[in-house]
C-alpha cells in the first residue's frame, strides 16, 4: 500500500512460491486449456500489465485471486501481474510513468496525482476500508491517538498511505507531527522486529502481519481500520482503499480492455462475497497463505476476521471520495482545488454488474 516502497512479507520460500504463482497461468481454481490451442487462444487476447502494491497482502488479494480463478482470460484479457519490490518504484508511480498499464493501489493516489497535474482514474473499487490496524506493544499505554505524544510510530514508509492515516489520526486528536516520531518499518518481519525490540511503540499494518504480532504475544490491536464500521468510527466514513488505477489518457484509448479487466475483478468480488475465507485461501498460491510469517490456518482466521473490507460490486462508496479528500487535506497533502468527479468512475463497474446479472 506504500506510495514508495513495500517491504516484502513472505519468507524466501514464500517469495519463491510467489514468483511461481505469478508465472503460472492459473491454479486448481482456474479453467485452463492445454497445448497449442491454449497458446493460440492466449496470444489472441489483449495484454495488460498491472503492478500491485504488495500482492501477497490480504488487502490486495483480489488481483491474484482473479488470476487463480481464470477470470481475466474468461473475460477476454491477459493480465500480467507484478508487485512492488523493496527499494523499487511504487505501483502507482510505475503506472503514471508508463512502466505498467495499471496499478493495484489506493484511491487516494488519484487525488495526490491531480495535485501534481497528473490525471489518474480509479476504474474499479475493491475495498471500502484501509484494512489496517494500529498495533501497539504490550505495556505501551496507548489506547487512542491521544496517547501517541512523545512516542515512535511505525508506518510502511514516509509518504505512504499508512503515514497519511497516522498523521490524520494524530491531527484529529490535536497532535502535530512534531509531537511524535514516524519511523519507516515496512511490513512483515521488519515491522514485527521493530515492535518487538521497542524501536516503535505502535505501528500501522495489515494481515498477515497483524496475526503474527498477536500470535507471538508482542502486541495488540488498538485501532481497527479493517472494516467499514472501523473506518466509520476512526475516519468518519467509508474509506475506499484498494482499487485499480490508470492514467486518464490510457483509459480513454483502451476502454474495451479496461472493461474486460473490470469485468474480471467484479466477478472476483462477487466470488469473494459468496465464498468462505477457507475457500479463498485454497484458491490462492501456497506461498501467499503459508510462509515464514503465517500458517494457512492463521491466514484463514485473519481473513475471516477482515473479509468485510471487500466490496462485493466494485462500486465506489458514495461518500468515500469526500472522506478520503478530507483526510488527505488534514494530513497536509492537499494545497489546491480538487475535482473529485474526475478521480474515479463507476461506469465500468456498472456494466460489469449488469453482465454478471446484478443491476446497478
Amino acid at each position: 500500500m506504500s506510495r514508495h516502497t513495500l517491504i516484502k512479507i513472505a519468507s524466501a520460500a514464500g517469495v519463491a512460491a510467489l514468483v511461481a504463482g505469478l508465472a503460472a497461468c492459473g491454479s486448481s481454481g482456474s479453467s485452463t486449456s492445454t497445448g497449442s490451442n491454449a497458446a493460440s487462444s492466449a496470444s489472441s487476447l489483449p495484454t495488460v500489465s498491472l503492478m500491485v502494491g504488495g500482492i501477497d497482502k490480504q488487502i490486495y488479494l483480489p488481483y491474484q485471486l482473479a488470476q487463480q480463478l481464470g477470470f481475466y482470460k474468461k473475460y477476454g484479457v491477459n493480465v500480467t501481474l507484478s508487485t512492488e519490490q523493496n527499494g523499487g518504484v511504487g505501483a502507482e508511480t510505475a503506472m503514471v510513468s508508463g512502466q505498467v498499464d495499471m496499478a493495484g493501489a489506493w484511491y487516494v493516489h488519484t487525488i495526490d496525482f491531480q495535485q501534481k497535474g497528473k490525471q489518474v482514474i480509479d476504474v474499479v473499487q475493491l475495498s471500502g476500508a484501509p484494512g489496517e490496524r494500529e498495533m501497539c506493544a504490550k505495556g505501551s499505554g496507548v489506547s487512542s491517538p491521544a496517547d501517541w505524544k512523545g512516542k515512535s510510530l511505525g508506518v510502511t514508509d514516509i509518504g505512504s498511505g499508512t503515514d497519511n492515516l497516522t498523521r490524520y489520526l494524530a491531527a484529529r486528536y490535536h497532535l502535530s507531527t512534531t509531537q511524535f516520531n514516524r519511523v519507516a518499518v515496512g511490513a512483515g518481519p521488519t515491522f514485527v522486529a521493530a515492535l518487538q525490540h521497542s524501536r516503535i511503540a505502535c505501528g500501522m499494518t495489515t494481515q498477515p502481519t497483524v496475526n503474527a504480532i498477536e500470535k507471538q504475544g508482542i502486541g495488540t490491536s488498538v485501532i481497527n481500520l479493517a472494516s467499514t464500521s472501523g473506518a466509520q468510527q476512526w475516519l468518519g466514513g467509508a474509506y475506499p482503499a484498494a482499487g485499480v488505477l490508470a492514467r486518464a489518457d490510457w483509459v480513454a484509448s483502451h476502454r474495451a480492455v479496461v472493461q474486460k479487466v473490470v469485468d474480471a475483478l467484479v466477478a472476483t468480488m462477487h466470488w469473494i462475497s459468496t465464498h468462505s475465507a477457507a475457500d479463498i485461501a485454497n484458491a490462492m498460491p501456497a506461498g501467499f497463505v503459508s510462509n515464514g510469517l503465517t500458517t494457512k490456518a492463521d491466514y484463514i482466521a485473519a481473513l475471516a476476521q477482515d473479509k468485510g473490507q471487500f466490496l462485493s460490486d466494485g462500486m465506489m462508496p458514495a461518500s468515500g471520495p469526500a472522506t478520503v479528500l478530507a483526510i488527505d487535506k488534514l494530513a497536509g497533502n492537499v494545497t489546491g482545488p480538487v475535482n473529485l468527479a474526475s478521480t474515479y468512475t463507476n461506469q465500468y463497474a456498472i456494466a460489469a454488474n449488469k453482465l454478471e446479472g446484478f443491476t446497478k
